[in-house]
């Protein structure tokens, strides 16, 4: 989940440092740097110089470097000049070296302000004009831990983050423009799934973890509440709202990762209509429960505001998975192409690449979606921003990769109709389920040393979970099905998520229908479809994902008839699943224009029933040349006549084997134009 807080107080003190009520009581005027008495550190005069260029100048525009050069040249003694080259380096990162590049300048500022003043940095007081006197020095030295934070958070680097907050928490600030306690609770979140041997500041288990990131909030709490009679008198009634915020702001993110939804719910309310709320956390909480409908506004909300920084955008990443779960997988793609070309390759690259090969999976475009999943692999992601670490980067990419080989060996299948009696089909299935069985021990090797799989990956759905629901039961439906069914139908009974429930049911009756046990299966699926709880916008996947096991139970139980009918209901709104179900389509066929005849005999070779008696599917082709161009128009049309593939034309070569396939899945809206 994503920092929007993220010490929002320093970003509005780096365009114009905040003074004491009593020195700023106009209010909206635009406030600059307030030059300190020179002290006898260093060259007085040098430094005075400093601070006067420095007056009026942003720290955050391009020209931050030309001034830290000049400040540096002036007196390379004084923090000030490599505060702003750390702050101009890191404002232009995109990359590990970048970050560390920033690292070097910004741990000189900070070794050399507390060198020259630490009796500014430790005073704490209620006397307001000694307070101004250090008032600044304690800003820049935030500033500084802020930019140097961020450098360690984005190129992993959480032990140096653990030393470095406890470096600031040292000196005590009587109010904190810095939230180093919220930010050690991040960290030990982050990181929940290791232990003391990896980072010696963990505990040993992800609860003792959570218990500790828990901690560190409430004594963020109680900090600021220490801090308070300090401040009152200085700072107006009030001040300290947003520091609460940020505190609200990371216990939601705990709560909701911990499945107590009523506590999230209540600090979610409590950032409520401030500017600290949370969309894009409260749209993946919301989809964690189970209201889709509610997840894809607040996502809608996130986008606008985001920060637009060299992150990843969470809210595009999981929108296009909702896209999924609508039936819209073409809707996911064209998301994931804009934010990759809007971005380039910056922080979140390989993430829109993960979601876009996702995306082409749902919409049957295999190859395509093999091409990006490798694109996202060869990429070096910088999880910036986000609790969303390596391992599950890489976890999703090899679980993409695993059920993309799954449909390679359907498509071997749906490609040849007659594939039994097929040597080199046979033979390339064999190679197809040989690479299938690695990849599959590839996956257990790894997640079985990953603690957090049942907080995860079995609970379905979860605020870190970076797969969909229907990746999981592909995840586990070649493992040991009766250990999983057991364990489903625990959770289906005991979720605090009503919503959710279903799901865990559903995934043990598709496992039930993988055993073989249809008779079992059948009524119980039968009841999942009839659920009055099901949203037929945005649980689309889950309706058809219950066709397709009830027309496998269907199948199983010689009941054609009834195949039939689920396989209908399914092409309705999800066709793109059908050619990876082993399941064969019966659909009327019309031809007309100067029939391409080997074309159509590829087609017919496809495992599709052209012969089947009143098929409720028709499929319209018309073919056509201009010169040595050749096009299909194509399209499918339902019982009432509504076309359930759109009319569009294809293009095609003179090799009938990619022509004839190709047109094939065309048929069931694979690739093309979207509904």
């Amino acid at each position: 989940m994503k920092i929007i807080k993220a010490c929002a107080v320093l970003l509005l003190l780096l365009c114009g440092l905040e003074l004491p009520a009593q020195e700023n009581s106009q209010q909206g005027q635009q406030q600059v740097f307030v030059m300190p008495k020179p002290r006898r550190v260093g060259n007085p005069a040098l430094r005075y110089e400093v601070d006067a260029k420095r007056t009026g100048t942003n720290i955050n525009s391009d020209d931050a470097l030309p001034r830290s050069r000049e400040f540096i040249r002036i007196d390379s003694s004084y923090y000030v000049g490599w505060m702003y080259q750390g702050a101009y380096k890191y404002n232009h990162a995109a990359d590990y070296a970048g970050y560390k590049n920033a690292e070097a300048p910004l741990e000189r500022a900070l070794k050399q302000i507390e060198r020259d003043y630490a009796p500014e940095l430790r005073t704490r007081t209620k006397n307001v004009l000694q307070y101004i006197q250090n008032y600044n020095r304690q800003i820049d030295y935030s500033i500084i831990v802020n930019y140097l934070n961020q450098c360690y958070l984005n190129t992993d680097q959480p032990d140096k983050v653990f030393a470095l907050m406890h470096r600031y928490l040292k000196w005590d600030f009587q109010r904190d423009f810095f939230d180093a306690y919220d930010y050690l609770m991040w960290i030990t979140h982050r990181n929940r799934y290791y232990n003391s041997e990896k980072y010696f500041f963990l505990k040993n288990s992800i609860a003792a973890n959570e218990a500790l990131a828990n901690r560190y909030l409430d004594s963020a709490l109680n900090r600021i509440r220490r801090n308070a009679r300090f401040n009152v008198g200085i700072y107006n009634p009030g001040y300290d709202k947003n520091d609460y915020l940020g505190v609200y702001h990371y216990k939601s993110m705990l709560w909701a990762y911990q499945f107590k939804i009523d506590s999230a719910e209540h600090y979610f309310d409590l950032l409520r209509n401030t500017p600290f709320f949370p969309h894009n956390n409260y749209a993946t909480f919301k989809s964690v429960i189970g209201d889709f409908a509610a997840a894809e506004a607040e996502y809608g909300l996130a986008r606008d505001q985001d920060p637009g920084d060299k992150r990843l955008q969470e809210w595009a990443y999981y929108s296009s998975i909702l896209d999924i779960y609508k039936g819209l997988p073409k809707r996911g793609e064209l998301l994931m192409k804009d934010m990759i070309m809007a971005n380039g390759s910056t922080p979140g690259f390989g993430w829109y690449n993960i979601a876009e090969a996702r995306c082409l999976h749902y919409d049957g475009q295999i190859s395509e979606s093999e091409r990006h999943n490798e694109r996202a692999a060869s990429f070096k992601e910088l999880h910036i921003g986000t609790t969303l670490s390596q391992s599950q980067y890489d976890f999703s990419i090899q679980l993409i990769k695993l059920i993309n080989m799954e449909s390679n060996y359907e498509l071997q299948r749906f490609e040849n109709n007659s594939w039994w009696f097929s040597p080199g089909t046979l033979s390339t299935m064999s190679k197809l389920m040989a690479e299938r069985y690695m990849q599959e021990f590839l996956i257990i090797n790894s997640f079985a040393q990953n603690p957090e799989r049942d907080q995860v990956i079995y609970r379905l759905f979860s605020t870190e979970s970076t797969i969909s629901w229907d990746e999981v039961f592909q995840l586990v439906k070649n493992f040991s099905a009766q250990f999983f069914i057991k364990k489903f139908k625990a959770s289906a009974e005991n979720d605090p998520r009503p919503a959710i429930r279903k799901y865990f049911r559903l995934t043990v009756a598709r496992l039930q229908v993988q055993e073989g046990n249809f008779k079992e299966a059948q009524p119980e699926l039968l009841r999942l479809t009839q659920d009055p709880t099901v949203d037929k916008t945005y649980e689309k996947l889950y309706l058809a994902r219950c066709y397709e096991a009830l027309a496998r139970c269907a199948d199983g139980l010689n009941q054609t008839a009834q195949r039939d009918v689920w396989l209908y209901r399914l092409f309705q709104i999800y066709p793109q699943l059908i050619p990876f179900s082993g399941l064969k389509m019966p659909m009327q066929l019309q031809v007309t224009g100067p029939a391409d005849e080997a074309v159509l005999a590829r087609l017919k070779d496809c495992n599709l029933d052209f012969q089947a008696a009143g098929a409720g599917l028709t499929a319209r082709l018309r073919f056509q040349r201009q010169g040595s161009f050749r096009f299909v128009t194509y399209s499918v049309l339902d019982r009432q006549g509504h076309y359930v593939v759109p009319e569009q034309r294809y293009g095609y070569s003179k090799d009938v084997n990619v022509a004839g396939v190709s047109l094939a899945l065309r048929l069931f809206g694979v690739g093309g134009l979207p509904k």
